[in-house]
């Protein structure tokens, strides 16, 4: 593979959108107006889509070696560079607006890419490429030079404007290109500014001190969570990666950073994970609050009550853009070859168009865990919601679906999705004293115990002696261990643990991961949690804490999971970085932490 590995990369957030950086030392991912916005910098989908490098001259060569950390509890990150000439560090961020501290972070971002390069020994030549290809690389734009000694690069929707401290940079017919050296104590910054082609110019930071003020922002925010339990500065790191992935504007959390990195290098299982599912909403909410997260939580019950709007006959949206926007239809960028050759690249995703009856079972059971933080009753909007989503899982819980992996083929009866319409049932019967008149937890309790007869009877097959993917199906599927994370089962009832030990011995990989399924030629990192979570539960602590311990060890340099992971060489795969994999390493941990298996 000619391009860097998905873990190459370390990620950078304004709560608005992110960025991703090399080890390279170059920015091959950014999309600066917001999270799902087309890209200005996208090499990691082809090399014809714009990047920004910024690294040793030497870099890559004999004696290049590399360190990279953030600064703690922030998504700042240091790069230190040794060359055979001396070591420098670049510190890369994207900027918070001057002043803003903690919940503040992301409201009014200036949309600022920020690059302080610090000399630490000797002379180290140095060298910055330039090569902004904005819409996914299919537009080039004009480059300008700036009275200031700037660059401004404008086309179609997109102005950037790239400034460095003291160095005249000038444009190059299709990219800038400067070559600078910096001796020990040394500091030179750089920024890059987006604007709207016919809005407000790009802001002007001084680099030094944005990135400072930036520092601070970050640190404010963790300054209220003190989370007490073990693996704590895992869980925080966790904590501040999925908040870094969160929309503040609207309060939405994006699935991942990234669209169409590949399940399978030459695969096409790519999907745009740049948007926002119910289903990760109701296992971020539970993440956020095991972490110590209280105002992120409440922030996502604003957001899913206002986007799943009132409840009717239509089946429950599983999934919406970062404000709220329904219709997600996908298209291919058929111009781009995608990451290691894996097409398609798409923008969208046509799973909105889904049936997915575990979604609702979802954001109910969120709301009955923190019930007790959202009072004895509810507002108007939250209980018109629980009692819509109640009513349709009531009348179409016996129907097909496609899944909570939104399979792509026929609709099949989805073990996961039954236990889950039962979790629905079950909670909306627990919450019903809060729902008012309309409440029918008499119907509901009928209701959810003839889906568990239901599931009891037809999930379970006596010739693979284990609960299976699909009623009527042999094969097995890591959703089966949900079944005790979210209470229908206990992980000690016999059939449950025979399930258990099925899934890990086929769907498991040698270092004792879990895929979703038999052919599924990578390891899934929420299922692995998962396991984590049933052995703990099972009474099995110790080796579920050997097996945190192994999966959480996938994680890159700089404590980064992607969706999956390789099971022949441990390299990462699918879209980074993942909510849903930081999910279940902070619900893992906090099993883990328990005094006693729930």
């Amino acid at each position: 593979m000619d391009q860097p590995a998905i873990s190459d990369y370390g990620f950078l957030s304004d709560c608005r959108s992110g960025a991703l950086v090399g080890r390279d030392g170059s920015i091959d991912w950014w999309c600066p107006d917001r999270f799902d916005a087309p890209s200005v910098f996208g090499r990691i989908l082809g090399p014809q889509a714009g990047h920004w490098l910024l690294a040793p001259v030497a870099a890559g060569r004999a004696g290049h070696r590399v360190e990279r950390s953030y600064r703690p509890d922030t998504l700042v990150l240091r790069t230190v560079h040794h060359t055979p000439e001396g070591s420098v560090a670049v510190t890369d961020a994207l900027a918070a607006e001057l002043g803003a501290r903690g919940h503040e972070l992301g409201r009014n971002s200036p949309a600022v890419l920020l690059r302080v390069v610090e000399g630490l020994s000797g002379r180290v030549p140095m060298v910055l490429d330039f090569c902004p290809r904005p819409d996914y690389g299919l537009l080039t734009p004009y480059l300008h030079d700036q009275p200031d000694g700037g660059v401004l690069a404008a086309c179609g929707s997109v102005t950037l404007t790239l400034r460095g401290d003291g160095l005249p940079l000038r444009a190059g017919r299709d990219r800038v290109r400067h070559e600078f050296a910096v001796s020990a104590g040394d500091v030179v910054g750089f920024d890059l500014a987006y604007g709207p082609a016919y809005g407000d110019p790009p802001a002007r930071l001084d680099p030094a001190v944005a990135l400072a003020e930036t520092v601070q922002a970050w640190e404010a925010y963790r300054e209220s969570h003190h989370y007490p339990g073990e693996y704590a500065d895992l869980v925080r790191h966790s904590a501040t990666v999925l908040t870094g992935l969160t929309y503040t504007r609207s309060g939405a959390v994006a699935a991942a950073l990234t669209t169409s990195l590949p399940e399978e290098l030459g695969g096409n299982r790519n999907y745009d994970y740049r948007l926002s599912w119910l289903r990760d909403f109701a296992m971020t909410l539970r993440a956020f609050w095991v972490a110590a997260c209280p105002y992120e939580a409440s922030r996502l019950f604003a957001w899913v009550a206002r986007s799943i709007g009132q409840v009717g006959q239509m089946p429950v949206p599983v999934m919406f853009g970062l404000a709220g926007e329904r219709d997600l239809s996908e298209h291919e960028l058929a111009h781009l070859p995608g990451y290691a050759g894996s097409r398609p690249v798409v923008v969208g995703n046509d799973a909105w168009r889904q049936r997915q009856l575990d979604v609702p079972g979802e954001v109910i059971l969120a709301i009955w865990q923190l019930g007790d933080y959202l009072g004895t009753s509810f507002d108007k909007e939250l209980r018109e919601m629980v009692l819509g989503l109640a009513e349709q899982v009531a009348t179409t819980w016996h129907l097909p679906d496609r899944g909570m992996w939104e399979a792509r083929e026929e609709e099949r009866h989805y073990l996961s999705s039954k236990v889950l319409c039962w979790a629905a049932m079950d909670k909306a019967v627990a919450l019903a004293p809060r729902l008012g008149e309309s409440a029918d937890p008499r119907r509901w309790a009928a209701v959810r115990d003839e889906i568990r007869a239901t599931v009891l009877r037809e999930g379970w097959n006596d010739r693979v002696g284990a609960y299976t993917a699909s009623f009527g199906s042999a094969e097995l599927g890591g959703s089966a261990l949900y079944l005790p994370v979210v209470r229908f089962l206990p992980a000690t009832d016999p059939r449950m643990r025979a399930t258990i030990e099925a899934v890990e011995r086929e769907l498991g990989t040698p270092d004792g991961l879990v895929r979703r399924w038999a052919d599924e030629p990578a390891a899934f990192l929420l299922c692995s949690f998962w396991l984590v979570e049933c052995l703990v539960m099972a009474g099995e602590r110790e080796r579920a804490r050997r097996l945190f311990e192994r999966v959480v060890e996938h994680a890159n340099d700089v404590g980064l999971l992607s969706e999956q992971i390789d099971p022949r060489d441990g390299a990462q795969l699918g879209n980074t970085p993942q909510a849903l994999s930081h999910v279940g390493l902070i619900n893992a941990a906090w099993r883990l932490t328990a005094p006693t298996a729930e």
